[in-house]
């Protein structure tokens, strides 16, 4: 199941390919009597009320939900899935990104600091992360303009477009409820915040990011976009495929560990098509896919690390999880690990090669956990088959602005 906004529709629930409008289901009276239902929330424009509600109001919604596309009733209050217009699904309050996968940061390690250890010491310790800009998160669909910025040339930056396009492949998880200022969010009222995932592209810079990386953490190379797809999976559909995170070594700080398997068992890939590819009718390539599962670390530990100074959290916060990469060659997150930072370039179909990307390229990131045999759910079964889809997030470049 995944939750969508429609411009005119309102809320919209997918099903696979079964799209239920909410207030057509309010209409025909199928979500009365559920506990902290009401019409402002099925209703709504977006998702921000129902985020705002909290768990059991979740709970009780999703399983009526549930229950009702299960069953296959009710029909004729479907909708086409091809005739959506799909928004932003909820409004971002605060968007802060990680950097959480220790084969990412290894591989950045290797290529930016050369000849030295590639994590820095603090990074086993915490997750590491930098405060992103709400206002630049845009819906699946969305064209991204290639940005300027100061870029390295000898002693003196050179203004001119990035020519170091790149893309990192994530997973964002939504935030619901609030806290209350200056009480931190415990390991074990992680649940009571978390409502669901969408797939992430934290499009970067890598010239511009290099030249203002000193001695802050990441800009203008980061805040011109971050895409996410328009459909939110909600966590009670991923209980299945939880996981155990990898070890971590040393144990990290009391207050980020538990005993609840916090990793989840998704699959996901990278595609690129290229302009002329488009033109030739050459179907997207896949140029890189993963797991998930293997992050060092979780998004438990995330939003308890975000709140432990004391900071709160409100309804539509979002964060990313760094750049997912795992291990082998094929299974890296960004192109500057694909290619090596340009060293090792990518050969497309179309007798073109790639490094980063060009003005007309189209990047695709898709997700899915159950493809093979799912995780262990909490009550110990397991689903082999069920797959639960993550909506795609796509993004084509455009040449800069004048």
């Amino acid at each position: 199941m995944n939750f969508g906004a429609d411009r005119s529709l309102g809320l919209v629930v997918a099903h696979g390919a079964d799209v239920l409008p909410l207030r057509a289901a309010a209409d025909a009276n199928l979500l009365s009597g559920l506990q902290g239902v009401d019409d402002a929330i099925v209703r709504a424009a977006a998702l921000d009320e129902l985020l705002a509600a909290g768990r059991d109001t979740w709970t009780a919604l999703h399983g009526r939900l549930r229950e009702l596309l299960d069953g296959g009733t009710h029909r004729d209050l479907y909708v086409d899935h091809t005739s959506l217009s799909l928004r932003l699904p909820f409004t971002v309050a605060d968007y802060v990104d990680f950097y959480s996968s220790i084969h990412h940061a290894t591989n950045l390690g290797r290529l930016l600091r050369p000849g030295t250890e590639p994590l820095l010491p603090n990074w086993r310790h915490l997750p590491v992360s930098y405060h992103g800009r709400a206002g630049t998160v845009v819906a699946s669909g969305t064209p991204v303009r290639r940005p300027l910025g100061l870029i390295a040339n000898g002693d003196v930056p050179v203004y001119a477009p990035t020519a170091r396009l790149d893309i990192e492949l994530e997973v964002g998880a939504v935030v619901g409820g609030a806290s209350a200022l200056g009480v931190p969010v415990t390991i074990d009222a992680v649940d009571e915040h978390l409502f669901g995932l969408v797939l992430l592209n934290d499009w970067s810079a890598r010239d511009i990011q290099a030249y203002e990386y000193q001695p802050l953490g990441p800009h203008l190379g980061k805040s011109f976009a971050t895409s996410i797809s328009a459909w939110v999976t909600p966590l009670a559909d991923l209980e299945p495929f939880r996981v155990p995170a990898p070890r971590q070594d040393p144990v990290p700080s009391a207050h980020l560990v538990t005993a609840v398997p916090w990793a989840f068992d998704i699959d996901l890939r990278v595609l690129l098509q290229s302009a002329l590819m488009r033109e030739r009718g050459i179907a997207p390539l896949q140029v890189s896919a993963t797991n998930f599962a293997g992050m060092y670390w979780t998004m438990a530990q995330q939003l308890v690390h975000l709140t432990a100074n004391g900071a709160s959290v409100r309804p539509g916060d979002l964060f990313g999880s760094g750049t997912v990469s795992g291990p082998d060659r094929g299974s890296e997150g960004s192109f500057i690990e694909m290619s090596w930072g340009g060293e090792r370039p990518l050969a497309l179909p179309d007798g073109t090669t790639r490094t980063f990307l060009l003005d007309g390229d189209r990047v695709i990131l898709e997700g899915e956990a159950g493809t093979g045999e799912a995780g262990t759910g909490e009550a110990g079964s397991r689903q082999v088959g069920a797959t639960v889809h993550l909506g795609s997030v796509e993004g084509e470049i455009l040449p800069a602005s004048d």
